[in-house]
């Protein structure tokens, strides 16, 4: 048996061994020290290799799924060797014949298919990139649910492009540079090096014909050599993961990079779009916008928020569908009805062309058919718009197979096909015959039961089955020798003796096993034969089916927009092909369903890049910290991505020109890892924005420059401003502490001062999160400071310091080192608490803010003593 897990191993050599032995994987030698450090489970020995120790761990098979996703989610890749007979079949060969055993299945992180080890609301993908000479291409497949893409790509492209697929495993050529290694890492992805011959276009073309069956690829569309050669490599990929297995794909779709707007990686995460910062799904956009009750819907929005379209025909037609479910609120809300009794038909599709689905996924299909029948019906009589009508159409066409299926099936079948009892009765005679046999059978092991018990004068005898022994006769261990003894013995065989029970036969009873195994096993293996017989029907229907779904999750999302729209008061945007971005009460989405939580409301506020008259749309924003710039930055980019998407958006009215290219630079951390700090991040990132942006772009920029010396700042921000107005010539927000910066809307046309308002209340700074035309007059730092609670004493050097530096400021000199020793040190020790103000009767002051009824046994003791201390300090 080891020298067959050597030699199986060999052959991969790259990933954990499952290795099948009965009900368990084991592992051995190296695979298992890293699989019990990884799953945290107990490393045994078994036997001995070269006079050593051989590492051993294992986990149960029915439970492997588990711990699949560890070991995958861990970095891991598995090979799941299988036993291809049984140990009675091995036997036949001779009586120490090993069981045959291979490899089934390669497990990866782009190749998952159980329901288990999948986010139901995400797609899996796997990519693949390739360059060709000049030309680089992307290709990338969800084999979950079958959704096949390719590109054009150059090298430039592929770290905005794979941010925005979100892809779990890239496939490159083992003749790659490590930079795309890195490129891949830094996405979060795992990257997966392959043969040149997988890439080679002439091989692609074959393979994607055998795949679809087709004689030329040319019905596809028209493909360069790089886009085939991505395409041709993920095909080899899976030939080589799934053992020749191949998944059920959609036929290739070809996309181009100017279809939607581009967004890079840096701006997708200042933006959160799909993933918040801390590098969950909540705090999110996605997590604020999802109102599908699909996972087909789900996936289909966060495609939509990932790839905003530069169509705007497409992006009209989806708003109609949008206003269409917001107008008719009853019939979305019964659509919606029937939308959460849709599995997932586009995952139960795959694994059941894959053979790895079971009785349910039978039943997730024959469920599907019936809530769009319903949904038909509902639709059937309503001027709908062209995305609905569209969907519409494909809901229908499949009453044959659904009849079949409701037929066929019991309501609530089991998980796996080899538990039986998922055929309905009167389906198929043979069945039924076998069934009534077995299940009489049943009544007869009972009637026997009674019939021994009285025979031998023992009530607690009892007939069991297990697999080992079959049928037979228990006793407890007392009635031992009473059985064994005449005249028992002439009728009860002995079996076996355990230490509370005694087990015996008779030839009766043998007899009878025979008939109810056979009738069981056979019933089984009808059941088994008419699940292949009506997956295959499936299969048949698999690209009608697959429209199914894609209808199912664009009426889903849909009525899941306009839901969000009425209950959030969001309003329809006008997109055109114009440069406008004019914002009436725009709010940040996030922001608000944040303060909504905590009871506070949302400043909503305007913004009108139109004004500019050299053709550069440019808002220069200034204002203190905690007021609110970079909500108002990342609000506008987020009203441009969802307008786009083909939602409404939080505002009272948008006019939005449509956006080539969106860009954002807010926040910024260092990168340790690659040696770079938090300014040079900032300058890396401001560099792409100022190489790549052109007329159409929207760009939001926050503090450019403050991570340096202040005079290095402000030049390279001023730089930067005057670039973007001249050369870039974009749509521009961009916040500043820098008030110098405000003299360039008196240079520059097309730039416009706003500021955030704040207001001085009795020395204490109020944020009214307002955005108003003008400059700020002073930045409010030393108030934040205070109110982020840094000691008084801190807070009075800093005001001291700061009237100096102002007023040598205004004279036209800098504060000299000498002026500022010259200010009044602290007074008392570093960090003590200011005493304090006695004008008024603080104890008393105190004591009309208390509430008794509100307080806690605990919290009364503690205002005793803060009422002393304040006492004792007055006095």
């Amino acid at each position: 048996m080891m020298a067959q897990f050597l030699e199986i191993k060999a052959q991969y050599s790259d990933a954990l061994l499952f290795y099948r032995m009965g009900d368990f994987y084991e592992m051995f030698f190296d695979d298992a020290v890293a699989a019990a450090a990884a799953l945290d489970i107990a490393l045994t020995k078994r036997g001995k290799h070269l006079g050593e120790d051989i590492p051993m761990c294992g986990v149960p098979v029915h439970s492997a799924e588990g711990y699949l996703l560890t070991l995958i989610r861990k970095g891991f890749r598995v090979a799941v060797c299988e036993q291809m007979e049984n140990p009675a079949e091995a036997k036949k060969r001779g009586s120490k014949s090993v069981v045959k055993r291979d490899v089934v299945r390669l497990v990866t992180p782009g190749t998952l298919t159980e329901e288990s080890l999948l986010e139901a609301r995400r797609h899996n993908f796997l990519a693949a990139f390739v360059e060709v000479r000049d030309e680089g291409a992307l290709a990338w497949v969800d084999i979950s649910t079958g959704a096949f893409r390719v590109m054009p790509c150059l090298r430039a492209r592929l770290s905005p492009e794979l941010a925005r697929i979100a892809p779990s495993e890239v496939i490159l050529s083992e003749a790659g540079e490590p930079v795309l290694d890195e490129i891949v890492s830094e996405l979060g992805a795992s990257s997966t090096p392959l043969s040149r011959a997988s890439f080679d276009s002439s091989a692609a073309e074959t393979r994607l014909r055998e795949l679809f069956k087709v004689g030329t690829t040319e019905a596809f569309g028209s493909f360069d050599r790089a886009e085939m050669g991505a395409m041709g490599a993920l095909v080899d990929y899976l030939d080589i993961t799934q053992k020749g297995k191949l998944p059920l794909l959609q036929r290739p779709v070809r996309e181009a990079s100017q279809d939607s707007m581009q967004i890079d990686a840096a701006t997708r995460r200042n933006l959160e779009l799909t993933h918040a910062l801390s590098g969950g799904r909540d705090g999110s956009l996605l997590s604020v916008i999802d109102r599908t009750v699909t996972a087909g819907g789900a996936r289909l929005l966060e495609r939509r928020l990932s790839s905003p379209s530069r169509q705007v025909d497409t992006i009209q037609a989806r708003l109609d569908s949008v206003a269409f479910a917001l107008e008719r609120r009853d019939l979305s809300e019964s659509l919606r009805d029937c939308l959460r009794k849709c599995p997932d038909v586009s995952r139960a599709l795959s694994r059941l062309a894959l053979d790895r689905g079971g009785p349910r996924d039978l039943a997730a299909i024959r469920n599907a058919l019936g809530a769009a029948t319903e949904m038909h019906e509902l639709l059937a009589s309503t001027d709908t718009p062209e995305i609905v009508a569209r969907a519409s159409k494909d809901l229908i066409g499949h009453d044959a197979l659904l009849e079949l299926l409701e037929q066929s099936l019991v309501a609530e079948p089991p998980l796996l096909a080899r538990d039986g009892g998922f055929i309905a009765p009167e389906y198929d005679a043979e069945l039924d015959e076998t069934r009534r046999l077995r299940d009489e059978g049943r009544g007869v092991i009972a009637t026997m039961q009674a019939q021994y018990s009285e025979l031998a004068g023992v009530n607690a005898l009892k007939i069991k089955h297990n697999n080992v022994l079959g049928y037979f006769i228990e006793t407890p261990a007392t009635h031992a020798d009473k059985m064994m003894s005449a005249p028992q013995n002439e009728t009860f065989i002995h079996r076996q003796t355990t230490a509370n029970a005694v087990r015996f036969t008779t030839v009766e009873l043998s007899e009878i096993e025979t008939k109810i195994l056979n009738a069981g096993n056979h019933a089984l293996d009808i059941e088994k034969r008419l699940y292949s017989t009506l997956t295959g029907a499936i299969l048949e229907a698999a690209a009608a089916l697959t429209n199914l779904a894609q209808s199912l999750a664009e009426i889903d999302l849909m009525a899941g927009l306009a839901d969000l729209a009425r209950t959030e008061d969001w309003a329809r945007p006008n997109v055109d092909e114009s440069r406008a971005f004019e914002v009436s009460g725009g709010r940040h989405p996030v922001v608000e369903a944040a303060l909504r939580r905590a009871g506070d409301g949302f400043i909503a506020n305007d913004c009108d890049l139109a004004e500019g008259t050299a053709g550069a749309d440019i808002w220069l924003l200034t204002g203190p910290n905690m007021a609110g710039k970079s909500t108002f930055l990342r609000q506008n980019a987020l009203i441009a991505v969802l307008a786009q998407m083909g939602s409404f958006v939080p505002a009272r009215a948008a006019h939005i020109g449509l956006v080539s290219q969106l860009f954002s630079r807010v926040g910024a951390s260092d990168d340790l890892a690659r040696g770079r700090s938090t300014f040079m991040v900032e300058m890396v990132e401001t560099a792409a924005i100022l190489n790549q942006a052109d007329e159409t772009a929207l760009v939001i920029l926050d503090e450019i420059g403050r991570g340096t010396a202040t005079y290095d700042g402000l030049s390279i921000a001023w730089a930067t401003l005057e670039h973007l107005h001249e050369a870039n010539r974009c749509r521009v927000l961009f916040a500043t502490h820098y008030h110098e910066l405000t003299q360039l809307s008196e240079r520059l046309d097309g730039v416009s001062n706003a500021t955030v308002a704040v207001k001085e209340w009795e020395g204490e700074v109020v944020f009214l999160h307002e955005v108003r035309k003008g400059a700020a007059d002073r930045s409010y730092g030393v108030q934040v400071a205070r109110l982020a609670g840094l000691p008084s004493a801190v807070i009075e050097r800093a005001r001291d310091i700061l009237a100096q530096l102002e007023s040598g400021a205004r004279e036209g000199r800098a504060a000299p080192l000498a002026v500022l020793d010259d200010l009044p040190l602290f007074s008392s020790v570093p960090n003590a608490p200011t005493a304090p103000d006695m004008s008024e009767n603080v104890v008393e002051k105190r004591m009309s803010e208390i509430l008794p009824d509100e307080l806690t046994p605990r919290d009364a003791l503690e205002l005793i003593y803060e009422l002393k201390a304040l006492s004792d300090a007055r006095n």
